[in-house]
Protein backbone atom coordinates (compact mmCIF):
# COMPACT_ATOMS: atom_id res chain seq x y z
CA UNK A 1 0.00 0.00 0.00
CA UNK A 2 0.95 3.64 -0.35
CA UNK A 3 0.80 5.54 2.95
CA UNK A 4 1.77 8.96 4.19
CA UNK A 5 2.87 9.77 7.72
CA UNK A 6 2.37 13.41 8.66
CA UNK A 7 4.67 14.62 11.39
CA UNK A 8 8.15 13.10 11.56
CA UNK A 9 8.98 13.54 15.20
CA UNK A 10 9.45 10.59 17.52
CA UNK A 11 6.11 8.92 16.76
CA UNK A 12 5.97 9.80 13.07
CA UNK A 13 9.51 8.81 12.13
CA UNK A 14 9.09 5.51 13.94
CA UNK A 15 5.73 4.79 12.33
CA UNK A 16 6.98 5.72 8.86
CA UNK A 17 10.04 3.48 9.05
CA UNK A 18 8.08 0.57 10.50
CA UNK A 19 5.34 0.83 7.86
CA UNK A 20 8.09 0.64 5.23
CA UNK A 21 9.48 -2.40 7.03
CA UNK A 22 6.03 -4.00 6.78
CA UNK A 23 6.21 -3.61 3.02
CA UNK A 24 4.34 -0.39 2.34
CA UNK A 25 5.54 2.57 0.28
CA UNK A 26 5.70 5.49 2.68
CA UNK A 27 5.97 9.25 2.28
CA UNK A 28 6.84 11.17 5.44
CA UNK A 29 5.57 14.75 5.64
CA UNK A 30 6.80 17.57 7.86
CA UNK A 31 6.75 21.37 7.79
CA UNK A 32 10.37 21.63 9.01
CA UNK A 33 12.72 21.58 5.98
CA UNK A 34 15.83 20.87 8.08
CA UNK A 35 14.24 17.79 9.61
CA UNK A 36 13.15 16.54 6.19
CA UNK A 37 16.65 17.10 4.80
CA UNK A 38 18.14 15.07 7.65
CA UNK A 39 15.67 12.23 7.21
CA UNK A 40 16.28 12.14 3.46
CA UNK A 41 19.91 11.45 4.23
CA UNK A 42 18.92 8.74 6.69
CA UNK A 43 19.68 10.77 9.84
CA UNK A 44 17.38 10.99 12.85
CA UNK A 45 16.95 14.09 15.03
CA UNK A 46 16.66 11.88 18.14
CA UNK A 47 17.91 8.57 19.51
CA UNK A 48 15.84 5.39 19.46
CA UNK A 49 17.53 1.97 19.40
CA UNK A 50 17.38 0.34 15.97
CA UNK A 51 15.43 3.13 14.30
CA UNK A 52 18.33 4.85 12.56
CA UNK A 53 19.24 1.60 10.79
CA UNK A 54 15.62 1.09 9.76
CA UNK A 55 15.29 4.62 8.35
CA UNK A 56 18.57 4.37 6.46
CA UNK A 57 17.62 0.96 5.08
CA UNK A 58 14.32 2.07 3.61
CA UNK A 59 15.52 5.46 2.42
CA UNK A 60 18.19 3.58 0.48
CA UNK A 61 15.64 1.11 -0.90
CA UNK A 62 13.35 3.93 -2.01
CA UNK A 63 10.45 2.56 0.00
CA UNK A 64 10.64 5.52 2.40
CA UNK A 65 10.72 9.12 1.17
CA UNK A 66 10.13 12.51 2.77
CA UNK A 67 8.58 15.80 1.70
CA UNK A 68 7.30 19.13 2.99
CA UNK A 69 4.41 19.16 0.50
CA UNK A 70 0.89 18.26 1.61
CA UNK A 71 -0.20 18.46 -2.02
CA UNK A 72 2.35 15.79 -2.92
CA UNK A 73 1.14 13.68 0.00
CA UNK A 74 -2.49 13.84 -1.15
CA UNK A 75 -1.51 12.83 -4.67
CA UNK A 76 0.75 10.01 -3.43
CA UNK A 77 -1.59 8.02 -1.17
CA UNK A 78 -5.14 7.56 0.05
CA UNK A 79 -4.25 6.57 3.63
CA UNK A 80 -2.68 9.33 5.73
CA UNK A 81 -1.44 8.83 9.30
CA UNK A 82 -1.41 11.94 11.50
CA UNK A 83 1.43 11.62 14.02
CA UNK A 84 1.94 15.15 15.30
CA UNK A 85 2.46 16.15 18.92
CA UNK A 86 -0.11 17.26 21.48
CA UNK A 87 1.96 19.15 24.09
CA UNK A 88 0.56 20.70 27.23
CA UNK A 89 -0.92 24.13 26.65
CA UNK A 90 1.10 27.09 27.84
CA UNK A 91 -1.93 28.56 29.60
CA UNK A 92 -3.17 25.46 31.43
CA UNK A 93 -3.13 21.70 31.78
CA UNK A 94 -5.12 20.91 28.65
CA UNK A 95 -3.66 19.52 25.42
CA UNK A 96 -2.53 21.92 22.71
CA UNK A 97 -4.28 20.64 19.59
CA UNK A 98 -2.97 23.20 17.12
CA UNK A 99 -0.78 20.65 15.32
CA UNK A 100 -3.52 18.03 15.11
CA UNK A 101 -5.92 20.63 13.75
CA UNK A 102 -3.32 21.87 11.27
CA UNK A 103 -3.00 18.43 9.69
CA UNK A 104 -6.69 18.35 8.78
CA UNK A 105 -6.83 22.03 7.84
CA UNK A 106 -3.81 21.70 5.51
CA UNK A 107 -4.36 18.24 4.04
CA UNK A 108 -8.12 18.20 3.53
CA UNK A 109 -8.27 20.79 0.70
CA UNK A 110 -6.07 18.50 -1.41
CA UNK A 111 -8.20 15.36 -0.91
CA UNK A 112 -10.05 15.18 -4.21
CA UNK A 113 -10.69 11.42 -4.13
CA UNK A 114 -11.76 9.02 -1.35
CA UNK A 115 -9.18 8.99 1.43
CA UNK A 116 -8.68 7.88 5.01
CA UNK A 117 -6.96 10.06 7.61
CA UNK A 118 -5.83 8.03 10.62
CA UNK A 119 -5.07 9.86 13.85
CA UNK A 120 -2.43 8.32 16.11
CA UNK A 121 -1.80 11.20 18.51
CA UNK A 122 -2.97 11.22 22.12
CA UNK A 123 -5.92 13.61 22.17
CA UNK A 124 -8.77 14.64 24.50
CA UNK A 125 -11.92 12.59 24.02
CA UNK A 126 -14.19 14.27 21.51
CA UNK A 127 -11.38 15.40 19.21
CA UNK A 128 -11.91 12.70 16.57
CA UNK A 129 -15.60 13.47 16.07
CA UNK A 130 -14.80 17.16 15.64
CA UNK A 131 -12.00 16.47 13.17
CA UNK A 132 -14.12 14.00 11.22
CA UNK A 133 -16.73 16.68 10.57
CA UNK A 134 -14.10 19.23 9.67
CA UNK A 135 -12.41 16.82 7.28
CA UNK A 136 -15.61 16.17 5.35
CA UNK A 137 -16.35 19.89 5.30
CA UNK A 138 -12.98 20.92 3.84
CA UNK A 139 -12.17 18.04 1.48
CA UNK A 140 -13.31 18.27 -2.16
CA UNK A 141 -14.13 14.56 -1.79
CA UNK A 142 -16.65 15.44 0.94
CA UNK A 143 -17.85 12.54 3.07
CA UNK A 144 -15.56 10.20 1.08
CA UNK A 145 -12.72 11.70 3.09
CA UNK A 146 -13.02 9.65 6.26
CA UNK A 147 -11.33 9.63 9.66
CA UNK A 148 -10.22 6.83 11.96
CA UNK A 149 -8.43 6.86 15.30
CA UNK A 150 -5.63 4.36 15.88
CA UNK A 151 -3.80 5.38 19.09
CA UNK A 152 -0.15 4.55 19.53
CA UNK A 153 1.23 2.64 22.51
CA UNK A 154 4.96 3.09 22.04
CA UNK A 155 7.53 2.79 24.80
CA UNK A 156 10.61 4.89 24.21
CA UNK A 157 13.56 2.54 23.88
CA UNK A 158 11.30 -0.17 22.43
CA UNK A 159 9.40 1.81 19.81
CA UNK A 160 10.40 -0.26 16.78
CA UNK A 161 9.37 -3.53 18.43
CA UNK A 162 6.16 -1.97 19.74
CA UNK A 163 5.20 -0.82 16.23
CA UNK A 164 6.11 -3.98 14.35
CA UNK A 165 4.77 -6.34 17.02
CA UNK A 166 2.28 -4.38 19.14
CA UNK A 167 0.52 -5.99 22.10
CA UNK A 168 -2.81 -4.76 20.67
CA UNK A 169 -4.27 -2.57 17.95
CA UNK A 170 -7.22 -0.25 18.49
CA UNK A 171 -9.33 0.99 15.57
CA UNK A 172 -11.73 3.81 16.35
CA UNK A 173 -14.08 4.14 13.39
CA UNK A 174 -17.35 5.74 12.42
CA UNK A 175 -20.01 2.99 12.43
CA UNK A 176 -21.36 4.49 9.20
CA UNK A 177 -18.11 3.64 7.39
CA UNK A 178 -17.42 -0.08 7.99
CA UNK A 179 -15.07 -0.12 4.99
CA UNK A 180 -12.61 1.81 7.17
CA UNK A 181 -11.98 -1.32 9.24
CA UNK A 182 -11.09 -3.32 6.13
CA UNK A 183 -8.60 -0.69 5.05
CA UNK A 184 -6.92 -0.60 8.46
CA UNK A 185 -6.74 -4.37 8.53
CA UNK A 186 -4.96 -4.21 5.19
CA UNK A 187 -2.44 -1.71 6.57
CA UNK A 188 -1.72 -3.93 9.57
CA UNK A 189 -2.06 -7.26 7.75
CA UNK A 190 1.32 -8.55 8.94
CA UNK A 191 0.93 -8.09 12.71
CA UNK A 192 -2.71 -9.22 12.51
CA UNK A 193 -1.61 -12.40 10.74
CA UNK A 194 0.80 -12.98 13.62
CA UNK A 195 -2.09 -12.95 16.08
CA UNK A 196 -2.00 -9.40 17.43
CA UNK A 197 -5.43 -8.73 18.98
CA UNK A 198 -7.49 -5.86 17.61
CA UNK A 199 -10.25 -3.86 19.27
CA UNK A 200 -12.65 -2.20 16.84
CA UNK A 201 -14.63 0.49 18.57
CA UNK A 202 -16.01 4.02 18.31
CA UNK A 203 -14.12 7.31 18.34
CA UNK A 204 -14.46 8.23 22.03
CA UNK A 205 -13.53 4.78 23.28
CA UNK A 206 -10.44 4.67 21.06
CA UNK A 207 -9.37 8.08 22.35
CA UNK A 208 -9.93 7.03 25.95
CA UNK A 209 -7.94 3.80 25.61
CA UNK A 210 -4.65 5.68 25.35
CA UNK A 211 -5.37 8.31 27.98
CA UNK A 212 -6.74 5.68 30.38
CA UNK A 213 -3.67 3.47 29.84
CA UNK A 214 -1.31 6.34 30.62
CA UNK A 215 -3.35 7.37 33.64
CA UNK A 216 -3.27 3.82 34.99
CA UNK A 217 0.51 3.46 34.52
CA UNK A 218 1.15 6.84 36.13
CA UNK A 219 -1.08 5.85 39.04
CA UNK A 220 0.76 2.58 39.54
CA UNK A 221 4.13 4.35 39.58
CA UNK A 222 2.92 7.00 42.00
CA UNK A 223 1.33 4.35 44.20
CA UNK A 224 4.65 2.59 44.81
CA UNK A 225 6.34 5.96 45.30
CA UNK A 226 3.70 6.83 47.89
CA UNK A 227 4.57 3.54 49.58
CA UNK A 228 8.23 4.63 49.43
CA UNK A 229 7.28 7.72 51.43
CA UNK A 230 5.65 5.50 54.05
CA UNK A 231 8.64 3.15 54.04
CA UNK A 232 11.01 6.05 54.65
CA UNK A 233 8.91 7.04 57.67
CA UNK A 234 8.92 3.52 59.09
CA UNK A 235 12.35 2.11 58.10
CA UNK A 236 10.66 -0.42 55.82
CA UNK A 237 12.11 -1.46 52.46
CA UNK A 238 10.03 -0.50 49.43
CA UNK A 239 11.91 -2.89 47.14
CA UNK A 240 10.93 -5.85 49.30
CA UNK A 241 7.40 -4.50 49.57
CA UNK A 242 7.22 -4.21 45.79
CA UNK A 243 8.58 -7.73 45.36
CA UNK A 244 5.97 -9.14 47.71
CA UNK A 245 3.19 -7.28 45.89
CA UNK A 246 4.41 -8.48 42.50
CA UNK A 247 3.54 -12.10 43.30
CA UNK A 248 -0.12 -11.13 43.49
CA UNK A 249 -1.35 -11.81 39.95
CA UNK A 250 -3.97 -9.11 40.35
CA UNK A 251 -1.19 -6.52 40.80
CA UNK A 252 1.91 -7.76 38.99
CA UNK A 253 5.41 -6.35 39.24
CA UNK A 254 5.64 -4.05 36.23
CA UNK A 255 5.78 -0.32 36.99
CA UNK A 256 6.23 -1.07 40.69
CA UNK A 257 9.82 0.18 40.95
CA UNK A 258 10.01 3.05 43.40
CA UNK A 259 12.33 5.92 42.63
CA UNK A 260 12.46 9.52 41.55
CA UNK A 261 9.29 9.18 39.48
CA UNK A 262 8.15 9.34 35.87
CA UNK A 263 8.77 11.96 33.22
CA UNK A 264 8.96 12.19 29.45
CA UNK A 265 6.70 13.63 26.82
CA UNK A 266 3.65 11.45 27.57
CA UNK A 267 2.67 10.53 31.12
CA UNK A 268 2.99 13.93 32.85
CA UNK A 269 1.19 16.01 30.23
CA UNK A 270 -1.33 13.28 29.37
CA UNK A 271 -2.65 12.83 32.92
CA UNK A 272 -2.97 16.61 33.25
CA UNK A 273 -4.81 16.88 29.94
CA UNK A 274 -7.06 13.94 30.88
CA UNK A 275 -8.03 15.60 34.12
CA UNK A 276 -8.60 18.94 32.37
CA UNK A 277 -10.85 17.32 29.78
CA UNK A 278 -12.84 15.56 32.49
CA UNK A 279 -13.46 18.94 34.11
CA UNK A 280 -14.76 20.30 30.79
CA UNK A 281 -17.11 17.33 30.50
CA UNK A 282 -18.45 17.71 34.03
CA UNK A 283 -16.69 14.54 35.18
CA UNK A 284 -13.89 16.25 37.07
CA UNK A 285 -14.43 14.45 40.40
CA UNK A 286 -13.90 11.08 38.70
CA UNK A 287 -10.31 11.98 37.87
CA UNK A 288 -9.49 14.19 40.84
CA UNK A 289 -7.11 11.48 42.09
CA UNK A 290 -4.82 12.20 39.14
CA UNK A 291 -3.94 15.49 40.84
CA UNK A 292 -2.43 13.53 43.72
CA UNK A 293 -0.75 11.11 41.29
CA UNK A 294 0.98 14.13 39.77
CA UNK A 295 1.81 15.61 43.17
CA UNK A 296 3.36 12.35 44.46
CA UNK A 297 5.48 12.18 41.35
CA UNK A 298 6.83 15.69 41.80
CA UNK A 299 7.47 15.14 45.52
CA UNK A 300 10.01 12.44 44.74
CA UNK A 301 12.19 15.07 43.09
CA UNK A 302 11.91 17.18 46.23
CA UNK A 303 12.98 14.15 48.24
CA UNK A 304 16.18 13.68 46.24
CA UNK A 305 17.12 17.34 46.70
CA UNK A 306 16.42 17.09 50.44
CA UNK A 307 18.57 13.95 50.70
CA UNK A 308 21.38 15.65 48.81
CA UNK A 309 21.25 18.59 51.19
CA UNK A 310 21.30 16.25 54.17
CA UNK A 311 24.30 14.30 52.89
CA UNK A 312 26.20 17.51 52.10
CA UNK A 313 25.87 18.73 55.69
CA UNK A 314 22.69 20.74 55.18
CA UNK A 315 24.51 23.09 52.82
CA UNK A 316 24.54 22.50 49.09
CA UNK A 317 26.37 25.70 48.22
CA UNK A 318 29.82 24.74 46.94
CA UNK A 319 29.09 21.00 47.20
CA UNK A 320 30.34 19.09 44.14
CA UNK A 321 27.58 16.79 42.87
CA UNK A 322 27.81 14.26 40.06
CA UNK A 323 24.45 13.48 38.45
CA UNK A 324 24.31 10.26 36.48
CA UNK A 325 21.49 10.59 33.97
CA UNK A 326 19.75 13.37 32.04
CA UNK A 327 17.22 11.48 29.92
CA UNK A 328 13.90 10.67 31.54
CA UNK A 329 14.55 6.95 30.97
CA UNK A 330 17.35 4.75 29.62
CA UNK A 331 17.71 3.97 25.89
CA UNK A 332 16.46 7.44 25.03
CA UNK A 333 17.80 10.96 24.59
CA UNK A 334 14.44 12.47 25.56
CA UNK A 335 14.76 15.08 28.32
CA UNK A 336 11.14 16.27 28.31
CA UNK A 337 10.01 16.62 31.93
CA UNK A 338 13.01 14.51 32.94
CA UNK A 339 13.23 13.98 36.71
CA UNK A 340 17.00 13.58 36.40
CA UNK A 341 17.61 16.87 34.64
CA UNK A 342 15.09 18.68 36.84
CA UNK A 343 16.87 17.52 39.98
CA UNK A 344 20.25 18.50 38.52
CA UNK A 345 18.95 22.00 37.79
CA UNK A 346 17.44 22.33 41.27
CA UNK A 347 20.73 21.33 42.89
CA UNK A 348 22.52 23.94 40.77
CA UNK A 349 20.05 26.62 41.88
CA UNK A 350 20.80 25.69 45.51
CA UNK A 351 24.47 26.48 44.87
CA UNK A 352 25.84 23.00 44.16
CA UNK A 353 28.52 22.53 41.52
CA UNK A 354 26.80 19.98 39.30
CA UNK A 355 28.39 17.78 36.66
CA UNK A 356 25.97 15.71 34.55
CA UNK A 357 26.63 12.62 32.48
CA UNK A 358 24.27 10.71 30.20
CA UNK A 359 25.17 8.25 27.41
CA UNK A 360 22.79 9.79 24.86
CA UNK A 361 21.07 12.95 26.12
CA UNK A 362 23.94 15.39 26.71
CA UNK A 363 23.36 17.50 23.61
CA UNK A 364 19.68 17.95 24.44
CA UNK A 365 20.49 18.63 28.09
CA UNK A 366 23.03 21.33 27.20
CA UNK A 367 20.43 23.16 25.13
CA UNK A 368 17.87 23.04 27.94
CA UNK A 369 20.23 23.77 30.84
CA UNK A 370 23.44 25.43 29.63
CA UNK A 371 24.22 26.52 33.19
CA UNK A 372 25.11 22.95 34.19
CA UNK A 373 28.49 21.30 33.63
CA UNK A 374 28.57 18.17 31.50
CA UNK A 375 30.96 15.24 31.39
CA UNK A 376 31.64 12.70 28.66
CA UNK A 377 31.90 9.80 31.10
CA UNK A 378 30.46 8.70 34.43
CA UNK A 379 33.87 8.72 36.11
CA UNK A 380 34.65 12.15 34.71
CA UNK A 381 31.42 13.48 36.18
CA UNK A 382 32.32 11.92 39.54
CA UNK A 383 35.81 13.40 39.67
CA UNK A 384 36.30 15.09 43.10
CA UNK A 385 32.55 14.84 43.79
CA UNK A 386 31.22 15.16 47.33
CA UNK A 387 28.06 13.30 46.27
CA UNK A 388 26.97 11.08 43.38
CA UNK A 389 23.28 11.03 42.45
CA UNK A 390 22.06 8.18 40.22
CA UNK A 391 18.86 9.25 38.42
CA UNK A 392 18.55 7.40 35.09
CA UNK A 393 18.98 3.64 35.21
CA UNK A 394 21.36 3.15 32.27
CA UNK A 395 22.99 -0.28 32.22
CA UNK A 396 26.46 1.26 32.17
CA UNK A 397 25.92 2.78 35.61
CA UNK A 398 24.96 -0.59 37.03
CA UNK A 399 28.15 -2.04 35.51
CA UNK A 400 30.45 0.44 37.24
CA UNK A 401 32.92 -0.85 39.84
CA UNK A 402 32.13 0.92 43.14
CA UNK A 403 35.81 0.72 44.15
CA UNK A 404 36.92 2.39 40.93
CA UNK A 405 34.41 5.19 41.42
CA UNK A 406 35.51 5.60 45.04
CA UNK A 407 39.03 6.32 43.85
CA UNK A 408 38.00 9.44 41.92
CA UNK A 409 35.43 11.06 44.26
CA UNK A 410 36.24 13.34 47.16
CA UNK A 411 33.73 11.61 49.43
CA UNK A 412 32.02 8.24 48.68
CA UNK A 413 28.38 9.23 49.14
CA UNK A 414 25.62 8.04 46.81
CA UNK A 415 21.91 8.62 46.33
CA UNK A 416 20.32 5.86 44.26
CA UNK A 417 17.26 7.59 42.88
CA UNK A 418 16.21 4.54 40.88
CA UNK A 419 16.90 1.70 43.32
CA UNK A 420 18.80 0.05 40.50
CA UNK A 421 22.32 -0.25 41.93
CA UNK A 422 23.66 -3.06 44.12
CA UNK A 423 23.66 -1.22 47.42
CA UNK A 424 25.40 -4.11 49.19
CA UNK A 425 28.36 -3.93 46.80
CA UNK A 426 28.58 -0.16 47.01
CA UNK A 427 28.46 -0.16 50.80
CA UNK A 428 31.10 -2.90 50.92
CA UNK A 429 33.32 -0.59 48.87
CA UNK A 430 33.03 2.08 51.56
CA UNK A 431 30.14 4.10 50.20
CA UNK A 432 27.39 5.77 52.21
CA UNK A 433 24.32 4.87 50.13
CA UNK A 434 20.87 6.40 50.42
CA UNK A 435 18.33 4.67 48.18
CA UNK A 436 14.76 5.96 47.96
CA UNK A 437 12.22 4.19 50.17
CA UNK A 438 14.76 1.91 51.84
CA UNK A 439 16.53 1.93 55.20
Amino acid sequence: MRLTVIGTGYLGATHAACMAELGHEVLGVDVEPDRIAALRSGRLPFYEPGLDELVAKHVASGRLRFTTSYEEAAAFADVHFSCVGTPQRADGDGADLRYVDAVVETLAPFLERPALVVGKSTVPVGTAARLSARLAELAPAGAAARLAWNPEFLREGYAVEDTLRPDRLVFGIDPATPETESLLREVYATPLAEGVPVVVTDFPTAELVKTAANAFLATKISFINAMAEVCEATDADVTELSRALSFDTRIGGRFLNAGVGFGGGCLPKDIRAFRARAEELGAGPALAFLGEVDAINLRRRDRVVALAEELCGDELSGCRVAVWGAAFKPESDDIRDSPALDVAARLRRRGALVSVHDPKALDNARKRHPELDYATGALEAAQDADLVVHLTEWAEYRALDPKAVAEVVATPRLIDGRNALDTTAWRAAGWTVRPLGRP
